[in-house]
């Protein structure tokens, strides 16, 4: 027990010092680019504030290389001082110096996933409303259990849609409503429709029924129409865009999300491949540790250790790229959601282990 204590506080140590110079490098990078892209619109304090609120994502992003790169660093200073040696000599196996370091491993993957996300979702929020605000721009949709809501607007007049249902890309909405307001605040007209249409420049609504708000008595002046149109500055890949990065959503929050879309009539393929890459994120950093600890457990000597050090960095690189090509395809619908998430890191943790017990017992 004390040795595992041991090799857990090592690894521990070697994590926070990765990730502290790491979050050093991504804030002074982070600051420089957010200093070019926004320096004429923010002060000093909103261009830090800017940066705070993006290094948590990129270190979300990241943790997977700061695991491996932990990992390495653990296994060639044990190698190096010959402890691992020693713990043989003892009658431990190496694999089971690993347990230490797989369990430490698996909790920070837990805390990323229940606790971290949820501060990354926030900050990320956080920062893109931020941005909007510089960028004079806001967000156009949103969903909720009453429906779908868009907002549109010019320099005459700003519109609130509400729509029961949409098709896949928000372009065809049932049972819409739109209530028309003028730039002083007050509502001009309200429009109810069966279907509304997204095309060039406007709404094309079947199914009218139009109520001019200015009117003594909006309900006698209310007209039906079979059709008519409404000028619209949208289009679709703004309300597709509209809905955000997944990674802007809380884990807790995800499926209760995805319920929504798909009430809405969204495809929720994209949130749901997230959601379950998410789930599997602890699968995959003890993955990255394990490929770590298969090049660098042994005992090195002389140029072998930057070979196997760039092997196993390698390695990783190309067990992430495999994740996100496997992603790629549960979002195209081309294999299911669980697969695209689950299967990289599973067969990289059996490929890990198979290295592991072929050096040591091989």
């Amino acid at each position: 027990m004390i040795l595992h204590r041991y090799f857990a506080r090592r690894f521990v140590m070697a994590f926070l010092g990765t990730l502290g110079v790491f979050f050093v490098m991504l804030g002074l990078i982070d600051f420089v680019e957010k200093a070019r892209r926004y320096g004429d619109a923010a002060g000093l304090g909103e261009l830090l504030a800017l940066t705070l609120l993006s290094v948590p994502a990129d270190l979300y992003e990241i943790l997977p290389l700061i695991v491996i790169i932990s990992g390495i660093a653990l296994f060639l200073g044990l190698a190096r001082s010959s402890e691992l040696v020693v713990t043989r000599a003892a009658g431990r196996s190496a694999l089971s110096a690993l347990l230490a370091p797989v369990v430490m491993t698996l909790l920070l993957g837990l805390a990323a996933v229940a606790l971290i996300n949820p501060l990354v979702a926030a900050t990320s929020r956080a920062y893109e409303a931020r941005t909007d605000s510089l960028r004079g721009e806001e967000r156009v949709v949103s969903l909720s259990e009453d429906g779908l809501w868009l907002r549109q607007g010019d320099g005459e007049a700003q519109t609130v849609i509400r729509a029961r249902a949409s098709n896949l890309d928000g372009t065809v909405l049932h049972d819409a409503t739109f209530l028309s307001y003028d730039n002083g605040g007050l509502p001009r007209q309200r429009v109810e429709a069966s279907l509304a249409e997204l095309q060039d420049g406007h709404w094309l609504l079947r199914g009218v029924k139009r109520w001019p708000l200015l009117a003594d008595n909006p309900e006698t002046a209310a007209e039906r129409m079979p059709q008519m149109t409404l000028s619209s500055s949208l289009t679709a890949n703004q309300i597709r865009d509209s809905f955000g990065d997944p990674a802007t959503i809380s884990v807790w929050k995800l499926p209760g999300f995805i319920e929504r879309l798909k009430a809405a009539g969204f495809a929720a393929r994209r949130h749901q491949v997230f959601l379950q890459t998410e789930l599997a994120q602890p699968a995959f950093l003890t993955a990255m540790l394990l490929i770590g600890a298969g090049f660098t457990m042994r005992h090195q000597r002389g140029g072998r250790v930057g070979v196997m050090v760039l092997g196993a960095i390698l390695l990783s690189f190309g067990v992430y790229f495999l994740r996100n090509f496997a992603q790629i395809l549960g979002e195209n619908g081309q294999i299911p959601p669980f697969m695209a998430a689950w299967a990289p890191p599973l067969a990289a943790i059996l490929s890990s282990l198979g290295l592991l017990l072929h050096l040591e017992d091989g």
